[in-house]
């Protein structure tokens, strides 16, 4: 009995010499600065809620000793007309407000010209990370990594940017590009093990592999790089029940939208972690908002609200546009969407990618709010006329696209079936495609320009409209349907097997 004593009484003054280091982090935000609704009704999420509970974590934390770093592993840009609109300002201002620490860029910081990212990092009081990207034209200078000091405890932490962004927002980069994270890492972690005692990865990867064939996630990155104590990861919308460890990596991303603030508790002695727990705290109706946050993004959100409430028309019936659905099959928003851009083009054919579809509508009124929360992005229309023989080529790669990828193909004017990957059924109004007939065919600028893999429409020469695809959807609402939405065509225009 005395033995145990003694032994436990080690335990604790070994560990009572231990560095405490508590990581919070958030990833996916999508302009989520404001509490939501989720599938039940109850308000959820929202920056001042999160701001409450970091402030009390920190309160916590600090009083028994321990530091605290709060980190953004990327994609705080679009989803939320309020945020689109004012250039994601409500989100870096209420960041600045928490103390944001860092965060990586996401594969959406690019869907706008660098030009706005660049002010964007200008407003920040953070340091915007990313070791791999390059930008010859240097209008976007990341961070490679920072180090954070503290009395006996020291941090290094790198950014890596998804190689994805290559393929899933081409448009502005404009020679910019990702180096592999892998290859990057390999070099930069051994530097930064000499440098500090904790080595994190903020990495925009995400754990399931994207469109882009090197894609590095970041079980693969834990897997191939040895060095790396954490890797506080986004990009896939991970709802993770327990952290992950990989190669004596510990791998955690805290779902989407602010719906979770992740928890990491780590003790540090000598360089190493001696234990850690990880959790993800809810961030639910009964959290207390912060008053100058919930102030400041008051501000914002009544910026604007007046054109915003417009209301365009009203639908009897719910407007498919779950994410899940959208990227799997085809439904009753997807199709209207469609349509209006066929409609728009007077065009046979009409192709949208289903991860440019971003949200549901309600039974009820419609707003410009509700179009413009469905089509953030802001993509314009484009018309290509082209061969039959182009657009076989182009179902020909929509068929390889899987379920649950952005890329997954909505269509108008034309219905086509895949088996095992392979194209093997496809008509324009009823009549099978004819490889020399010549198709009048509306997208968007975003596949026009080869985005989410769509290369061939790059090999074509089409037009861009100007005409912006919320302001198509809101013409077709108004004119097509007179404002009234009682019942639409969701039959499958794309048959997978």
């Amino acid at each position: 009995m005395k033995r145990l004593l003694v032994f436990l009484l080690l335990i604790l003054v070994i560990l009572s010499f231990a560095a405490k280091l508590t990581i919070l982090h958030i990833n996916d935000t999508h302009g989520r600065a404001w509490r939501f609704d989720d599938p039940n009704n109850q308000k959820i999420g929202g920056f001042a809620a999160i701001a409450t509970i970091i402030e009390q974590v920190r309160k916590e934390v600090e009083s028994q000793g321990g530091y605290v770093i709060f980190l953004h592993a990327g994609d705080f840009n679009t989803g939320v007309p309020e945020s689109d609109l004012l250039d994601a300002a409500p989100d870096i201002v209420a960041f600045n407000l928490m103390k944001l620490d860092a965060l990586v860029l996401g594969n959406h910081e690019f869907n706008k010209p660098k030009q706005q990212l660049a002010r964007q990092m200008k407003l920040a009081n953070f340091p915007f990370l990313s070791a791999n990207f390059v930008d010859p034209e240097e209008i976007v200078k990341p961070e490679p990594y920072i180090i954070k000091e503290f009395p006996d405890l020291k941090v290094a932490i790198f950014g890596l940017t998804t190689e994805d962004t290559l393929v899933l927002q081409p448009i502005h980069l404009n020679g910019a590009t990702f180096l592999s994270a892998v290859e990057t890492s390999k070099k930069l972690v051994p530097q930064l093990r000499e440098k500090a005692d904790v080595v994190i990865a903020l990495a925009h990867l995400g754990i399931v592999p994207g469109r882009y064939p090197d894609a590095t996630t970041s079980i693969k990155l834990a897997e191939e790089v040895d060095g790396i104590d954490v890797i506080i990861d986004g990009h896939s919308h991970t709802k993770m029940e327990e952290a992950m460890v990989v190669n004596s990596t510990i791998i955690v991303q805290a779902w989407e939208w602010g719906k979770v603030v992740g928890r990491l508790d780590l003790e540090i002695e000598d360089g190493k972690i001696v234990s850690w727990s990880w959790k993800a705290i809810p961030v639910t109706s009964d959290v207390e908002e912060h008053f100058y946050v919930k102030t400041v993004l008051g501000y914002f959100k009544a910026l604007g609200s007046e054109k915003l409430d417009t209301v365009i028309g009203e639908t009897k019936i719910v407007l498919d546009g779950e994410r899940a659905n959208v990227r799997s099959k085809s439904t009753n928003l997807a199709n209207l969407i469609a349509d209006a851009m066929a409609w728009r083009a007077n065009a046979d054919v009409a192709i949208m990618n289903g991860g440019g579809i971003r949200a549901s509508i309600k039974p009820g009124k419609i707003s410009i709010r509700d179009v413009l929360t469905v089509l953030p992005f802001r993509n314009t229309l484009y018309v290509f006329q082209m061969k039959g023989e182009g657009l076989l080529k182009i179902l020909e790669y929509a068929c390889t696209v899987k379920p649950g990828q952005g890329a997954w193909p909505q269509v108008s004017g034309l219905t086509f079936k895949s088996v095992g990957g392979k194209l093997v059924e496809a008509k324009v109004k009823g009549q099978p495609i004819d490889p020399e007939k010549t198709y009048i065919v509306a997208t968007n600028n975003y596949l026009a320009l080869g985005g989410d893999g769509y290369v061939v429409f790059k090999q074509l020469t089409g037009y861009d409209t100007g005409l912006a695809l919320d302001n198509v959807v809101i013409e077709y609402i108004q004119n097509v349907l007179n404002g009234i939405i009682e019942d639409y065509d969701s039959s499958q225009r794309y048959v997978y097997e």
